[in-house]
């Protein structure tokens, strides 16, 4: 009988331990995806629906709230929101794939235009360009936690240093990335439960 209850407990240790050691796990199989460039690997490790209704509706949340009450009573300015949330959803669905994923896992914006994203790379005295510092990894850097038993987050910091969180949810003994809340303003960043 002891021999049961000990193998019993040995087998609730594992799976625990493995639930536990899960979004960890998650995390690096994206990042190998990732960098391989492996979509087939990234589907299994992100639940690409959830991920792109959330950023868009992050995304439409955020452009709305900047055009403000009176574009938005404004029949031509309805029509014109209505034009642009086509656009996120287009820009989204673009963004929503291997290299899209890796530029947001190594803190670059995709989401806003800067002006250095457009600008040309430093020059030597030869006119050649300057050696680039090498890139992080995807999730190189990010600071992670459990918020929940079926929760976690990987946070790391764009180039302004706003924070970009990618939720991983669990289902069952799975666990997926799910949701990524962009720095786009106090209530579009919130996490959606």
């Amino acid at each position: 009988m002891k021999e049961w209850i000990a193998a019993a407990l040995a087998v609730l240790v594992l799976m625990f331990a493995w639930v536990a050691a899960g979004p960890y796990m998650t995390v690096r199989a994206i990042q190998h995806a990732v960098q391989a460039n492996d979509a087939g690997e990234l589907a299994e490790q992100v639940d690409f629906p959830a991920l792109r209704a959330s950023l868009k509706a992050q995304m439409v949340d955020a452009m709305v709230r900047e055009a403000g009450a009176d574009v938005q009573s404004n029949a031509f300015g309805a029509i014109a929101l209505t034009m642009a949330t086509g656009v996120v959803n287009g820009f989204v669905d673009g963004m929503v794939n291997p290299a899209g994923l890796s530029a947001m896992m190594q803190g670059r914006r995709l989401w806003k235009n800067s002006k250095e994203s457009f600008e040309r790379p430093p020059l030597d005295a030869q006119g050649e360009p300057l050696p680039q510092a090498r890139e992080p990894a995807p999730l190189e850097n990010a600071k992670m936690r459990y918020e929940s038993a079926s929760r976690f987050t990987a946070t790391v910091h764009d180039d302004q240093g706003q924070p970009i969180v990618f939720v991983l949810k669990r289902s069952g003994m799975r666990w997926r990335l799910a949701d990524i809340r962009l720095p786009l303003g106090n209530e579009a960043t919130q996490p959606s439960h």
